[in-house]
């Protein structure tokens, strides 16, 4: 096994990979309430790469920043879980716009508009808009939790570094599912995904290309996680 530490000091890994620790903890940043310190962010991500580091094995064939990446993330999610910040009401609310999106895709086979999931959730259209804010601001990774309802949901089966073949089938499954769910999205939201987490743009970069405000960036954002949590519990049905 190949661990960049048999070569280099911990100072020197870190020198050479704090700008990606700092890139990923500030890309989170975005995502969360005024609250959360990015320093906080950065301390719990130069944990992942220390981990990153004696656990990188290069026979996996990913390389070592990819496998640190996944690391630092996992680190940094993990340490915003901890602290247990957000309230239950926005987990069940979270719920019901799924269930809602889901309901209305059921009954038209086509996608769920803004109007329509409000009306199946009998609320107006402006407090449906404010659901998706307060989602999208307490959830770290929505696309990754797409699943998730028992706390072991697609992020945290990506930190295991040596998964068995079951949960390595699993975690294939899933990326496979996911990707053919991203393909039904509305063009629209399937841009702001692949712009947010691909090209790892902030909520900010994205409005000015699409022209609109950031807010509204916000909630393209949230309903897409709903829209793919919505499909993926139907497939799965």
């Amino acid at each position: 096994m190949y661990n960049p530490m048999d070569t280099k000091s911990g100072n020197d890994l870190i020198e050479k990979y704090a700008p990606l620790v700092k890139r990923i903890a500030h890309h989170l940043l975005a995502r969360l309430p005024s609250s959360i310190l990015v320093d906080d962010l950065i301390q719990a991500g130069m944990i992942g790469l220390l981990e990153a580091a004696r656990r990188y094995d290069s026979s996996k064939g990913a390389s070592f920043e990819t496998y640190a990446g996944i690391r630092i993330r996992g680190s940094i999610i993990d340490e915003v879980r901890r602290g247990d910040w957000t309230p239950r009401s926005v987990h069940r609310n979270g719920r019901r716009i799924s269930e809602a999106m889901q309901s209305v895709e059921a009954r038209t086979g086509s996608d769920a508009t803004d109007v329509a999931i409000a009306e199946e959730m009998d609320i107006s259209i402006d407090e449906y808009h404010k659901l998706l804010k307060d989602n999208v601001e307490s959830r770290l990774f929505s696309v990754e939790e797409l699943t998730n309802s028992d706390g072991d949901g697609p992020g945290e089966q990506l930190m295991d570094a040596d998964p068995g073949p079951l949960r390595n089938t699993e975690k294939n499954a899933f990326v496979e599912s996911l990707a053919q769910a991203i393909q039904t999205l509305p063009e629209r939201e399937r841009l702001v995904l692949a712009l947010y987490y691909d090209e790892e743009l902030n909520l900010k970069e994205i409005g000015q290309i699409l022209e609109v405000s950031e807010s509204r960036v916000s909630q393209i954002h949230s309903q897409a996680a709903h829209r793919l949590r919505a499909r993926l519990r139907q497939w799965q049905d």
